[in-house]
């Protein structure tokens, strides 16, 4: 039994030493991810930024309410190899976008404001084309979880159907009726904006436009006709992203995605964080690896440009199990 008990620890440690644990952000894990040669690249970022701030980024609580499914019919449906909505429908400006949820885990409310303003544009084909605030929905959705402490995709969604979102833009832009308030910070090693640090109270729900803007707040109002999730299979997933354009999808994020500069992510090393969500929108293959088109968060000086890549089909980090999307009211 004694020897037994030995050889369990045994096992135990040399597994412990058989995978190096480095520190979070470091320069020794860049280096140990891209000595793995694996499908990406990583680079410092948040070099500023406590490790509290960066979970807290990671505002998405995975495994909530689920909506209803809603499959295609795929067997007379050719899709393409690969896929950019950014060249599909090049008159919607939103779908370039990309957002700063500042320190607040926003990242439920981006994801779905983000895809909801992009299909507006698309389903409307170019005649809407606004930023679809978030944050009113941040602020006013009490049934979609706890605002800058983590939210439900599923219930954003579902609050665009049942009570509508305003517009509004980027922090400072005096776009739309609700702009974002929560100043942007560094997510990179070398940039202008003041470091990440802890994080911001949730803003309050003011049913009010700015000064200046020419709707009054209800007059203002787009609304969801339906919101659903989209069943875990890739050619379900493609087949919504190529008709109705980007959803949102929530996954697993790991510390070594915060380090994410180019290529096609899967997870390498690093703890779990958090629950994290993105806009989906597209896919490709890169150098064999087939991958889906993303769109981050965290300021355009995160990853490529804001944009990321992470390996399709096998469900990596959970990226393919929690889809949500809707149709917009017209």
């Amino acid at each position: 039994m004694y020897s037994l008990a030995l050889l369990c620890v045994l096992v135990v440690v040399s597994v412990t030493h058989a995978r190096p644990h480095h520190p979070m952000l470091s320069p020794e894990m860049v280096n140990h991810i891209n000595k793995a040669n694996t499908t990406w690249k990583a680079g410092l970022n948040f070099k500023e930024a406590d490790i509290s701030y960066v979970k807290g980024l990671c505002g998405t609580l995975l495994g909530g309410p689920k909506l209803p499914e809603v499959f295609h019919d795929t067997d007379n449906i050719r899709l393409p190899d690969s896929f950019d909505p950014r060249k599909q429908w090049p008159n919607c400006p939103t779908i370039q976008q990309i957002r700063d949820q500042g320190n607040c885990g926003s990242c439920w409310a981006f994801g779905a404001a983000e895809a909801i303003s992009d299909r507006l544009c698309i389903l409307s084909s170019g005649k809407i084309s606004v930023e679809v605030s978030a944050e009113d929905l941040l602020s006013c959705c009490d049934s979609c979880g706890f605002g800058c402490s983590g939210g439900f995709p599923s219930a954003a969604w579902d609050y665009w159907v049942q009570s509508g979102l305003v517009t509004g833009g980027l922090y400072g832009s005096k776009v739309g009726c609700r702009p974002y308030s929560i100043a942007p910070c560094e997510h990179h090693v070398n940039g202008t904006r003041p470091p990440c640090q802890g994080e911001q109270d949730t803003p309050k729900c003011v049913q009010q436009c700015i000064d200046g803007y020419s709707l009054s707040y209800p007059k203002d109002k787009h609304f969801g006709k339906t919101s659903y999730s989209i069943p875990p299979d890739q050619k379900q997933i493609m087949t919504e992203l190529f008709k109705s354009g980007p959803v949102e999808a929530a996954f697993n994020v790991y510390a070594d995605f915060l380090l994410y500069k180019s290529g096609v992510y899967q997870h390498v090393t690093g703890d779990m964080l958090g629950g994290h969500a993105i806009k989906i929108l597209g896919w490709g293959e890169e150098k064999g690896t087939p991958f889906w088109l993303a769109a981050n968060s965290w300021n355009s000086d995160w990853g490529d440009k804001g944009f990321f890549k992470i390996k399709r089909g096998n469900d990596e980090c959970g990226i393919e199990s929690e889809m949500v999307a809707g149709i917009p009211h017209f």
